[in-house]
């Protein structure tokens, strides 16, 4: 085979989710596929949906993403199999509901590990590896959390925010290489990060206040091949960054004044 036909995809948590989207519909674009997850048995079921839809090859590392060592695994694993990744998308993430005093250090290390470290490092490996080749795309995933501080998901909030700064620096210093960058600022998204009931999950799926994991993939796949540096998935949620952006933080305090609110960061 060569080198185009080798095309691959590396998708950070693509064993369920907008991830497991991801690499489903990366492969229905022809991209073999190469996913980077912790979880053995979501890649095992992703890899068989993907084989019943193409017949691209998927490959798999078993990886705990929140240890930053793991970008010198990925990168040793493409090197020794000679990979050509032509699309990064940095998907993996955490999130944790707690005040910052009472969350344990481990958790707030590994959430910044993972959601800023990581990519940092991934996009800089392949980034350099796809100005070489004077083509690649990376996509990232931020959240609509980036547009301002976040009580009870601070360390979250707070990390998203790093990636949208990044990103777009990144953007700019890349673009005239033939690579494209988009960020990707999702709101709520129909995965067992929520802890819904289906009545409570239809209503928001019906509203469009919760979009389906396919829809964002979609939606973000689109904006990456067609040269958007930013995407907003959804009017309700595209109304909420817009306003979360000009809130002054002070407007957070009523809310947090709320017992059940107040309940989940003291």
């Amino acid at each position: 085979m060569d080198k185009d036909e080798k095309k691959y995809a590396l998708i950070t948590g693509g064993s369920s989710g907008v991830g497991r989207q991801y690499a489903l519909q990366l492969a229905q674009k022809g991209y073999h596929i190469l996913i980077v997850s912790n979880d053995e048995a979501g890649i095992d079921e992703t890899t068989l949906d993907i084989k019943n839809i193409s017949n691209v090859v998927v490959r798999s590392l078993v990886l705990d993403l929140t240890i930053v060592s793991s970008v010198s695994a990925i990168i040793d694993y493409v090197d020794k199999e000679n990979l050509h990744i032509e699309v990064l998308i940095c998907n993996a993430g955490i999130l944790v509901f707690g005040g910052v005093t009472s969350t344990q250090p481990l958790s707030l290390e590994r959430i910044i590990d993972l959601h800023c470290k990581i990519p940092t490092f991934l996009c800089r490996e392949f980034g350099q590896r796809m100005s070489a080749a004077g083509k690649g795309y990376i996509l990232i995933m931020s959240s609509a959390t980036a547009w301002m501080p976040y009580p009870t998901i601070a360390a979250y909030s707070a990390t998203k925010t790093y990636l949208k700064t990044f990103a777009r620096a990144l953007c700019y210093e890349v673009k005239d290489r033939g690579i494209n960058v988009t960020i990707v600022f999702p709101g709520a998204i129909d995965t067992s990060f929520y802890k819904l009931d289906s009545q409570t999950r239809q209503k928001l799926l019906k509203y469009h206040i919760m979009l389906t994991p396919e829809t964002v993939a979609c939606k973000g796949l689109n904006a990456l091949f067609k040269g958007k540096h930013r995407l907003i998935p959804g009017l309700f949620t595209k109304v909420c960054a817009g306003l979360c952006a000009i809130m002054p933080a002070c407007f957070l305090w009523p809310v947090l004044k709320i017992k059940h609110v107040r309940r989940m960061w003291e």
